[in-house]
């Protein structure tokens, strides 16, 4: 997907996002290579930046999308990655959806660390919480607290107090 300088792009410096439309008059002007002034509402900016294009805009053996780019404006270091804003959005959709198909997928919560099992606080059926205490597990004479990763019903537990349990044993299964 090669960028003619038509399709926004999507540019990401730390939680801010921002679409820019690269030909938009007067938001972003261009004054050499790797040099421009962006407009902005506070006055314009000097803007220069370094790094690789991603794969399809321009650079053949980019690093493809989320690619960082370091700008410098007006002194201030920044790093950015740019991609395609449609390519961008459809990322975004698929994260969501993945998103969506785990949180109604069987979850197995397995031992942190090897010890015994102090305590089991839930049932099979018990509707639980994301941070909800599942059991305690004993260790070197210190009691710690298993808890629930995310929202969801206990489907099955697999251990009992007093229990003795190796790293990675399943302690309960969360649907």
């Amino acid at each position: 997907m090669a960028v003619t300088g038509r399709e926004p792009l999507r540019v990401t410096i730390g939680d801010a996002v921002r679409d820019l439309a690269p030909d938009a008059p007067g938001e972003f002007e261009p004054t050499g290579p790797g040099a421009g002034i962006l407009r902005t509402a506070a006055g314009p900016r000097r803007v220069l930046w370094a790094g690789r294009a991603p794969r399809g805009l321009g650079a053949p053996d980019g690093a493809g999308p989320g690619a960082e780019l370091e700008i410098v404006v007006d002194g201030w270091r920044f790093v950015a990655t740019l991609e395609p804003a449609a390519r961008a959005a459809l990322r975004e959709r698929a994260r969501r959806g993945a998103a969506a198909v785990r949180a109604h997928a069987a979850l197995i919560v397995r031992a942190p660390i090897p010890g015994r099992i102090g305590a089991v606080r839930v049932v099979e059926g018990q509707a639980v919480e994301a941070g909800e205490a599942l059991l305690t597990l004993e260790a070197m004479k210190m009691e710690n607290v298993v808890r629930a990763p995310r929202a969801g019903t206990i489907g099955r537990v697999a251990v009992g107090a007093g229990q003795t349990v190796e790293l990675g044993d399943t302690l309960v299964e969360l649907a």
